[in-house]
């Protein structure tokens, strides 16, 4: 941002905005030291931090899912998708109804039935302490790649709307997210995701509504978008490689949210939480919802933002450096007619970065205390003792994941970079899982090698892709922006893209590299589980134990009986011939 427009957005921020944002702050620290409080006499210590002592209600539970989702990213990254490529990627709401049904119906009835903490201590149970240590990895090296993401949007949006350091921002706001997740544990999380998922909300609505009325009004916001050929909905080109298509992004993303949602500790702890089965799969329904709302708003702001800016678009002018800074940028546009708007807009920002982080430190936190740390110990550790431990990896893990902010501003759009980071990940896991919970003849060998051989796949093309991004190998065709109505000392800014966007079709990098990035978790989940049955079969299938059909999945736990009651009925037939025989 340049010296004028951080002075202008400076004036700007003033102290209702300020008390706005440290209200936010100061509510979210004060939820902390109040669980802390409550809790400080529970006598089970371990369980109280990571599951709230599973006798939580629905209402946290399923707003915290929804900002669980609902990060920094989500609110400024789907607006400037929306700006920049169109609204192809709107249709990620059909893959989140999907979600939810598969999550309910397949997932969660396993990890309920077995009575678990961490979804990893299934990974032990089906197949062997090995397997587990892998996934538990792969899942901490998932939130490390993750959280820099989401401490770095809202600093962005900080520094757009005052002009300060965002790096200073990203420590402020880790500062005050360690400190309540290490104090309250996972009712501190949960209960802040709940006031964070209304101011959230609030911030969103606000800025779609009163931006519309700025716009002209519903019907010239969409004309603008559609004489742009912006709106788009059901672009059928089966090309892999094209970046969105209704197939990439509702397929594609699909198995994405899936990962996300149905193994993935940060979820299923939440979901764990619930006291049943049944007001666990309603917090998913109510999270489903929310989800599909939030996401929606969120898209059609990025409507309103170009409908806004059609005639003088603020990145082609130096306005702004980057496209997600739109609607940082927007909020200030507003900001003189309603008193308020810009602290509501930072607060609502920084409640979804806070919300995600706060999730993503305590489900590591019990992650790596129950999973690689208590398992190794000859004698447990007192309630006192295993608390303290998890606090203090909840401290140190998040230092970590600060130290890692600075690469972020190396990536490209935070959409596309987030999803391509956590498809790293996401496919492996969610392969292992599948593996262990739909294939009764899998073994550990086959899951440890599947899962290995699959993370390094989709690691090389990942990272391969965004090197490519990076050095301008690779340029995504955009939607037409304009510059003709701005004044003429702006104009002068406005920057040649078509020479940049020429030079680099000239060279294809690899094929992989060019295939979109919402594709990266199905090439993770089938190598996975290819893989995985192959070396399975290789060196042995497994073979089952009375009891083990607590280990699959319903739909597969139908076939077992099946096939138990099938040769249950084999063996007595051959029994009575051998006894009519004598």
């Amino acid at each position: 941002m340049d010296s004028s427009t951080a002075a202008s957005a400076q004036k700007s921020f003033d102290l209702i905005d300020c008390a706005v944002f440290a209200g936010m702050l100061a509510i979210s620290a004060i939820v902390g030291v109040y669980q802390a409080y409550k809790a400080r006499k529970n006598t089970d210590a371990v369980r109280e931090y990571l599951v709230g002592g599973q006798n939580m209600s629905i209402f946290p539970i399923s707003m915290s899912l929804i900002a669980s989702y609902i990060s920094g990213i989500t609110i400024l990254g789907l607006p400037a998708e929306m700006y920049v490529y169109g609204t192809q990627f709107w249709c990620i709401v059909i893959a989140d109804l999907f979600v939810s049904l598969t999550m309910a119906l397949v997932y969660l009835p396993v990890f309920y039935g077995l009575g678990i903490t961490s979804s990893y201590e299934y990974l032990k149970l089906r197949f062997n302490g090995a397997v587990r240590l892998m996934g538990c990895a792969i899942f901490l090296v998932k939130m490390m790649l993750y959280i820099p993401l989401v401490i770095y949007v809202p600093a962005l949006a900080f520094n757009q709307v005052t002009g300060i350091n965002l790096h200073a921002i990203a420590l402020l706001v880790c500062a005050v997210c360690i400190f309540y997740t290490t104090l309250g544990g996972l009712k501190a999380v949960v209960w802040t995701d709940a006031i964070q998922t209304i101011l959230m909300f609030g911030g969103v609505i606000i800025v779609a509504i009163h931006g519309t009325g700025r716009a002209g009004g519903f019907e010239r916001v969409w004309k603008r978008n559609r004489d742009t050929d912006r709106i788009e909905f059901f672009d059928m080109d089966p090309d892999p490689t094209v970046r969105h298509t209704f197939w990439t992004v509702v397929i594609g993303n699909y198995l994405n949210w899936l990962a996300s949602c149905s193994v993935n500790q940060a979820m299923v702890q939440r979901c764990l939480a619930m006291p049943n089965l049944s007001k666990a799969n309603a917090t998913i329904a109510i999270m489903a919802i929310g989800t599909m709302s939030i996401v929606s708003l969120s898209c059609y702001t990025g409507l309103v933002i170009f409908a806004t800016f059609y005639d003088c678009d603020p990145i082609t002018t130096k306005r702004i450096r980057k496209p997600d800074q739109l609607l940082p940028y927007f909020v200030m546009e507003m900001a003189e007619s309603i008193p308020g708007l810009p602290g509501l807009f930072v607060a609502g920002v920084f409640s979804a970065a806070l919300s995600t982080m706060s999730t993503g430190l305590n489900s590591m936190a019990g992650v790596i205390y129950e999973d690689m740390i208590k398992p190794w110990l000859r004698v447990p550790l007192s309630d006192v003792a295993a608390s303290r431990t998890m606090k203090a990896t909840v401290v140190l893990t998040g230092i970590a994941c600060v130290t890692l902010v600075f690469l972020v501003e190396k990536l490209g759009g935070l959409i596309q970079a987030g999803k391509s980071l956590s498809g790293i990940t996401a496919g492996p896991l969610l392969g292992i899982f599948t593996l262990g919970m739909f294939f009764p003849l899998a073994n550990s060998t086959g899951a440890l090698v599947g899962g290995l051989v699959s993370l390094n796949l989709v690691a090389w093309i990942s990272l391969g892709t965004q090197a490519a991004i990076a050095s301008g190998k690779i340029v995504f065709p955009v939607k037409p922006v304009s510059v003709d109505g701005c004044p003429d000392s702006l104009k002068e800014h406005a920057v040649n893209l078509t020479l940049v966007v020429e030079t680099a079709i000239k060279e294809q990098p690899f094929f992989l590299y060019r295939m979109s990035y919402l594709w990266y978790t199905w090439v993770g989940f089938l190598t996975a589980i290819v893989v995985g049955l192959i070396v399975s079969w290789i060196t042995g299938v497994n073979e089952r134990k009375p009891g083990d059909e607590k280990l699959y999945t319903p739909v597969v736990r139908r076939f077992l009986r099946d096939a138990s009651v099938v040769t249950a009925k084999r063996e007595e037939n051959l029994e009575l011939e051998s006894t009519s025989a004598v």
